[in-house]
């Protein structure tokens, strides 16, 4: 049996205006663009994508599941995403070589340092 990753559900209070802060801080394409179903990918004919959902009710503690990301410069992508409107996030972390942001809606999402080899 075959399973494909189609995407990743994002609850959101306002899928449309969380979908699109995603959609320029990955520079990914919106494939579908209604407020009760807000998806982007990285290229229409690519997956997986995010899926934005609208819920009623506020995010209330750390995300069980976040997002990893490796730029080439890790202090260039925290401040343009810091620019667009993420912000630090403490969730107990410490001191490691990845950055903790949160995007407007407040879910957490790292950005990773060089990788190391080994």
């Amino acid at each position: 049996m075959a399973v494909e990753w189609e995407q990743v559900v994002v609850d959101a209070a306002d899928p449309v205006a969380l979908g699109r802060w995603w959609a320029e801080a990955l520079g990914w394409v919106v494939v579908n663009d209604a407020a009760d179903e807000y998806e982007i990918r990285p290229a229409p004919d690519r997956l997986p994508g995010l899926l934005f959902v609208p819920v009623p009710e506020p995010k209330r503690v750390k995300n069980r599941l976040h997002l990893d990301f490796r730029p080439d410069d890790q202090a260039a992508e925290v401040a343009r995403l810091l620019a667009l409107g993420a912000r630090h996030a403490e969730i107990g972390q410490g001191e490691q070589p990845w950055v903790v942001l949160a995007d407007p809606e407040g879910n957490e999402f790292c950005v990773l340092g060089e990788r190391r080899p080994g």
